[in-house]
């Protein structure tokens, strides 16, 4: 069965709408040990390659902020938080792995 028209432009203009979408991350980290450095080396190349100008990432460090670490029910580092577009999307662990990553920030 074939769409509307309506319905296929309802489509597009939400495809259209996704690919302007300005996305806010907050990355938890325990210092800058070395699986910190590489959660948020590899988080940043993921970003500047998928999202270039359209995101922002703060980087908060577990130790230095334990007030947002308990707002936001954070059990284990690294953790990444997508808190935009909705709805927020929580990533724990190893953040190498780009497929991972990019399901969670559902960029695929």
């Amino acid at each position: 069965m074939d769409a509307a028209p309506d319905d296929t432009a309802a489509f597009d203009r939400l495809l259209a709408d996704r690919q302007h979408e300005q996305y806010v991350l907050t990355l938890f980290v325990s210092g800058m040990s070395p699986r910190s450095t590489a959660a948020l080396r590899s988080l940043k190349a993921l970003c500047e390659e998928f999202l270039k100008g359209r995101y922002t990432l703060e980087v908060i460090d577990i130790y230095e902020r334990p007030d947002v670490v308990a707002t936001h029910s954070i059990i284990a580092s690294p953790t990444l938080l997508r808190l935009q577009p909705l709805p927020v999307r929580r990533l724990i662990g190893d953040l190498t792995d780009r497929a991972i990553v990019m399901r969670t920030l559902e960029l695929n």
